[in-house]
């Protein structure tokens, strides 16, 4: 799967990225299709911890899925999007099983 990480206003290091590029592979267990992940990283300028926001676009046959996710650290965010996206995704599966 391509997965694309964007970070504008900052530079992303590549442990952050190679972090979120495992985080994405592993969604290929869950289902097969996946053909890209879109994943944008932000800071909001705000007092409170939690100000970091991970936005992930899954793009799937006939369909795209977003989650967005904000916490204190992009990996929390990105590990907390993953588990939102996997759910998604099982259901998905589930689902196109059930019609076939």
């Amino acid at each position: 799967m391509k997965v694309n990480v964007q970070t504008p206003h900052f530079v992303a290091d590549q442990k952050l990225i190679n972090f979120i590029q495992k985080k994405m592979n592993k969604l290929e267990q869950f289902y097969d299709h996946v053909i890209y992940a879109d994943v944008f990283l932000k800071v909001e300028n705000t007092s409170t911890r939690q100000n970091k926001i991970v936005e992930i676009l899954l793009s799937v046959p006939g369909n795209e899925l977003i989650v967005k996710k904000q916490a204190k650290s992009f990996e929390e965010g990105a590990d907390s999007c993953a588990q939102s996206l996997e759910r998604l995704l099982v259901k998905r599966k589930q689902k196109i099983r059930a019609t076939a």
